[in-house]
């Protein structure tokens, strides 16, 4: 049973494969929790998931209805990747905003570990599982900003801050 029964913010921050899904997945049925992942919509809506504009598009809609849920009182985690601190300080602010606690948890693993499971993932065809070259994943790489302790400071203490 949960001690704190007010809603909160979960934000799952990792590179892909870096089990974002399971551990919300875990999380949402422990809390509980509505889980929020543009992969599985985008697979399911027929969308191609690298249509970076239509990303864009369910990331903003899925954000809007996060406020909403958490103005219900209901918690929410988001499974957007949050590759750069600006994204990562945006959803906090919001939802400090509406007096949230709001909970980072970043999934790190090596790129060798990433790539293992992403064709573990693939050859099991999890529904939803967007496919990653190894190129690409080094690529992203390159762009994820992972957040450091200062930032880790700036939200509330989750169980686990760091997975992986």
């Amino acid at each position: 049973m949960n001690a704190n029964p007010g809603p909160k913010l979960i934000l799952l921050c990792g590179l892909p494969g870096s089990g974002k899904t399971t551990l919300a997945k875990r999380l949402a049925r422990e809390i509980p929790a509505v889980r929020l992942c543009p992969d599985e919509w985008m697979a399911d809506l027929g969308i191609d998931p690298f249509d970076e504009p239509a990303r864009d598009r369910l990331e903003r809609r899925f954000s809007k209805h996060a406020q909403d849920l958490l103005r219900l009182g209901q918690s929410v985690i988001l499974e957007f990747g949050f590759w750069t601190q600006a994204e990562r300080d945006e959803k906090r602010l919001s939802a400090r905003a509406l007096a949230v606690p709001v909970e980072l948890h970043y999934l790190a693993a090596s790129i060798d570990e990433l790539r293992h499971r992403l064709e573990a993932r693939d050859r099991d065809r999890q529904p939803g599982a967007v496919p990653v070259s190894r190129e690409a994943l080094e690529e992203y790489a390159k762009l994820f900003q992972t957040p450091d302790d200062d930032e880790l400071g700036l939200f509330d203490e989750p169980p686990a801050r760091r997975h992986g």
